[in-house]
Order: structure tokens, then sequence, then C-alpha cells
């Protein structure tokens, strides 16, 4: 459902973050790289299991946010982002975007963007894109 200006951003960025819930109700945010096949974001990582982030995912905390952005201005300000509200599930992959292993899966629900197909300022207004995934 991304246009093609937001998949080819996705292609250019290596890095994202990823907001988990630990059971006692504390947010957590990590850095991670990515992978995105055009319907599900791939997080993987050395020691997967050991980390907070798959802990939280295996504890049932399911709904999680991702945001994948960059600033290639500060003068003029050029901010660019798509952010993902979505679901999150552990799967085994016997192929993955880093190879066979351990991977949390995230199907957006809802994303937004901006900067990417459009510029994030226009007429003075913070301007977004929102998609409501099916």
């Amino acid at each position: 459902m991304f246009s093609e200006q937001e998949r080819a951003f996705l292609q250019s960025q290596t890095l994202a973050r990823l907001a988990t819930v630990a059971v006692s109700g504390q947010p957590d945010v990590d850095a991670v790289g990515f992978g995105f096949d055009g319907e599900r974001f791939y997080i993987s990582g050395y020691a997967l299991e050991r980390s907070r982030k798959y802990q939280n995912v295996a504890a049932g905390h399911t709904l999680v946010s991702l945001i994948i952005d960059d600033l290639p201005s500060v003068e003029p300000l050029v901010p660019r982002a798509i952010k993902i509200h979505g679901e999150a599930e552990i799967v085994t992959l016997e192929q993955g975007y880093r190879g066979p292993g351990i991977y949390i899966v995230i199907t957006p629900r809802v994303s937004w963007s901006w900067g990417v197909d459009a510029p994030a300022f226009q007429d003075g207004q913070f301007v977004t894109k929102k998609i409501t995934w099916q």
C-alpha cells in the first residue's frame, strides 16, 4: 500500500526504531535493522531471543510502533519518515533478509508518512499522509 516513493525510501534506509511494551507497562525502544517485503517488516538481530523487544512480543505484547526516518537537511528543515503502528509476531524463517533464523515480523495496521511523497511542510503547515491497512 506504500507509494513507489515510499518503497524507494524504505529500501534506502538501513535503520529503524522499534517500540514495544514490557509486561510492567514500561515502553521500550530499540534501534533495529529491518527488511520489508512490500507487506510486512522483518526485524532480526544477534541473540534476538535474549532482547527486550523479543521478550516483550513473546509475552503477548504484540502491538508495536516502528519508525524509519532521516533528516537530509536542517537548513532548510527537510524531515522524512514513515511511522507504522502494527502487530508483531515471532516467526522462524528458513530464508529472511538476514538469512535463516528467528524474526519479529510486523504487519502494519496504520501508517503515516511525511516528507517522502511530498514536502513535509506545505504553505506553513506540517502535512502527513495516513494509510489504514487492510
